[in-house]
């Protein structure tokens, strides 16, 4: 491989700048598997093949209504759907379900009666009814329209929505009624403006006034008459829904509005190989920074009064201030604009990466929660308000110098008490549980360095459930907690990663069980015993078992820089030199997201990686895979070390893991290759440049190059915006540093990614030609690739470079 970007690439590549670029998702191929044989060497053919050699682990478990079955879904080997399974706990009998198990499947998701005897789910789009006691399934509609969200109002009457109309169904005579609607236009019968001319037809012209007065006369009379007492309310042209949560009892709705044009200028990408042989041009996502912030405004209505109530968030903690007042004045400054301090209130929005849309109605429907964000990613609140006086109150509020985590710990909801709060929050420095009753102080019920998450409250309420990685940062167990005794206790000890779900009678938990060898499997335990868990999937394939596969020690490697260690995956080479003083050589991998936990105990997303990873070793080297500063499952403070300086701490740390291999491991300092894809390709890029002497070889693949051209929702949080915080950005993009390449560099992207824009490449790659830096680097592009590859063959043709990169450069 030679590093010369010959011309024709160049061509094709400033074709490309021409429309820029992009597209991503994560999908399976459909290329026949290779298996590994038991005794042969592992080959990149095999690890790069279709996984479906591996077996297909089971996904999304759920219990059946009844607790005495189980239901998971399993991708199909040669395709990319996924296929549905019941097990029946009695006797074990597994087996894929037709079009009706399809159905009653989704009646495990349902909502129940007051008396338990009766259920409604939806499925594709209908409603369905289901009889506990006869087991029957009842179908409530068959039409095009999308019904969602049914729930009982009585044990007679299920609330259901078709988009933004309201509607109830009685479930004796099968009447359904719709009671509301929300349109997101202009009051048609709202009285206009009129011109002089207009209102002088009718003072000067009798037959013009006996028109109009019949004309509203019909009109009263129609309402009078109508049997409907459907509402409509019109939310304004300009306007559209966000948030859209509708009381248990169906009498109040809360509904939060925003801005129809938020959104910036779309980026676009072209798609070369297409069907029909034409290039396609998509439009993508903006960039950081361009769309206007997003305020929420909420409102309040009640179905039964037809009243309307805007909620007042001007009494918020904080919601006057402005954070990033400082960071304004020294952008403009440096960029040359006039500062004007900001006036009004900083913009919020309730959380929308929740099935509820960031809103939890107590059960009684007297209460309501809303738990909001500042688009500032500043701060976070938690409000509330009763439907009879609907003035918010704030129950709680945190703050972050850095951000406020808005991807993760962010559960909350309302004990059966319909009075005490219960909630995740980062407040001490890790996700912990937290109540609040009333206008007492808010408890703090689980405390240390661990962090809690995946919440499920007991039916009466005493006992909430939760996930921690409490004795190991690295592994995730099972926890109980008592409201009453306030105490918790573990109740797995299976080691690995654990995720469950809570038995409809709580009695027993379905786990998804994994370690660092074994993919996940479904397992069943008793919650009021000590009992080991029982194995119900057995799905990884023989061809993968027999394997002897290494598993990576997890090792904490002292940081030099801050107190807590870096938790890392080794891998500890096979055919290790009898000359046990020849040094090694060795290879760090870097994870992608920044927000993301590799080095646990369980089955890794990374798991071509980890694969290739042995294969490394079978060829001598060692490997090291760390959890730098930024990585999830450390707490707020390792999170947040990135802030406005991204690139910085994570690099400190893996010259930390370097210089613990040359320490530990014998590795040659001069030997060592550094490579990793998204984020790991963006930490590739500023190892090279900014320490060029740390590693004698790079590969980038999907990499960030610069970091005003990401997304808004990722960016934002870490860097702020350019217009806000120029300095930041700059210092985090390795396009600021590429003068700093001196060794051998492969950058490797997607033509169509939409996540990370493959014009992210390609402007690096004319800042290197114009740097002169030709004998560093070489380029391989990928024209059907997204940013997580779907054909095997360019998987098997990217880190086949890799592999040969890493040999020529340090073995």
């Amino acid at each position: 491989m030679n590093f010369v970007f010959g011309g024709m690439v160049r061509r094709i590549l400033m074709l490309i700048i021409a429309y820029s670029c992009i597209d991503h998702s994560v999908a399976d191929s459909q290329v026949n598997p290779v298996p590994v044989q038991q005794k042969s060497q592992l080959t990149l053919e095999s690890i790069m093949s279709d996984p479906d050699w591996m077996g297909n682990s089971p996904e999304r478990a759920l219990w059946a209504l009844d607790g005495q079955s189980i239901y998971f879904q399993q991708k199909a080997t040669g395709h990319t759907h996924r296929d549905s399974f019941q097990i029946v706990l009695k006797n074990g009998k597994s087996q894929q379900l037709g079009r009706n198990e399809l159905v009653r499947k989704a009646s495990a998701g349902a909502m129940l009666s007051s008396t338990s005897e009766l259920a409604t789910f939806e499925y594709k789009g209908d409603l369905y009814l289901f009889n506990n006691q006869s087991q029957e399934v009842r179908q409530l509609t068959a039409d095009s329209r999308l019904q969602s969200s049914p729930q009982f109002v009585d044990d007679n009457t299920i609330s259901y929505l078709v988009g933004h109309q309201v509607y109830l169904l009685q479930v004796s005579s099968g009447l359904a009624t719709q009671i509301a609607e929300f349109k997101t236009t202009d009051d048609p019968d709202k009285e206009k403006d009129k011109s002089y001319l207009e209102q002088s037809q009718p003072r000067l012209l009798e037959t013009i006034k006996a028109k109009q007065q019949e004309k509203d006369f019909q009109k009263q009379r129609e309402k009078n008459l109508s049997s409907n007492k459907l509402k409509t309310w019109y939310l304004g042209k300009d306007k559209k829904i966000k948030t859209f949560r509708l009381s248990p009892n169906a009498k109040t709705i809360l509904v939060g509005t925003v801005d129809k044009e938020l959104v910036g200028k779309s980026d676009h990408m072209p798609e070369f190989v297409t069907e029909d042989g034409y290039v396609k041009d998509r439009e993508v996502r903006d960039l950081v920074g361009t769309s206007t912030p997003m305020n929420e405004d909420f409102f309040v209505f009640n179905l039964q009064k037809d009243t309307k109530t805007a909620l007042n968030l001007d009494n918020l903690p904080a919601i006057s201030d402005d954070p990033l007042n400082k960071l304004r004045k020294q952008a403009a400054k440096k960029i040359g604009y006039k500062y004007k301090d900001k006036s009004e209130n900083r913009a919020v929005y309730a959380y929308n990466w929740s099935k509820n849309q960031g809103v939890e109605w107590s059960k009684d429907s007297e209460k309501a929660a809303i738990l909001l964000f500042s688009y500032d990613n500043k701060s976070r609140w938690i409000v509330t308000f009763d439907v009879n006086h609907a003035e918010l109150k704030t129950a709680h509020w945190m703050t972050d110098d850095a951000w406020v985590n808005d991807w993760t710990f962010n559960e909350f909801g309302w004990l059966p008490d319909n009075q005490t709060l219960y909630y995740l929050s980062e407040e001490d420095g890790y996700s912990h549980l937290y109540i609040k009753k009333g206008k007492r102080k808010s408890s703090q019920l689980t405390e240390g360095k661990f962090e809690v998450s995946d919440l499920t409250v007991s039916k009466d309420g005493r006992q909430i459930f939760y996930k921690a990685n409490e004795r190991h940062p690295g592994i995730y167990e099972i926890y109980r907690y008592d409201l009453e005794s306030r105490s918790g206790q573990a109740v797995t000890n299976m080691g690995g990663t654990n995720t469950y779900v809570l038995s409809p009678d709580e009695k027993k938990l379905l786990i998804t069980h994994s370690t660092t060898i074994e993919k996940p499997e479904l397992f069943i335990q008793d919650i009021s015993t000590s009992g080991k868990a029982r194995q119900l999937t057995h799905t990884m394939s023989e061809s993968f078992k027999q394997r002897q596969w290494q598993a990576p020690e997890i090792v904490a490697i002292d940081s030099s820089h801050v107190s807590e260690p870096i938790y890392s995956r080794l891998y500890k080479p096979q055919n290790s030199s009898k000359n046990s003083s020849e040094k090694r050589p060795a290879v760090m991998f870097v994870h992608g997201a920044g927000y993301l936990q590799n080095s646990h105990q369980g089955w890794s997303g990374y798991f071509r990686e980890f694969m290739f990873h042995n294969y490394l070793t079978e060829k001598g080297y060692v490997v090291l895979d760390m959890d730098y500063r930024a990585s999830k499952g450390y707490g707020r403070d390792w999170r947040t070390a990135i802030y406005r300086n991204m690139g910085t701490p994570e690099l400190q740390d893996l010259q930390d893991g370097t210089q613990w291999l040359v320490d530990n491991m014998n590795v040659d300092p001069k030997r060592i290759g550094v490579y990793g894809g998204s984020y790991g390709g963006f930490m590739t890029f500023m190892a090279m440049f900014k320490e060029p002497e740390l590693f004698a070889a790079g590969a980038a693949l999907r990499p960030v190059t610069d970091w005003s051209h990401y997304n808004h929702g990722y960016t934002s949080n870490i860097l702020n915006t350019p217009q806000v915080d120029p300095d930041a950005f700059e210092r985090s993009s390795p396009i600021e540093f590429a003068k700093g390449l001196n060794k051998p560099l492969l950058i490797a992207h997607g033509m169509v990614d939409d996540n990370v824009f493959f014009k992210d490449s390609v402007r690096l790659v004319q800042k290197l030609i114009e740097l002169k830096k030709t004998k560093y680097f070489e380029t391989a592009i990928y024209p059907v690739e997204p940013h997580g590859f779907r054909e095997p063959t360019s998987w098997l043709d990217e880190y086949t470079r890799i592999d040969l990169l890493f040999e020529r450069t340090l073995n």
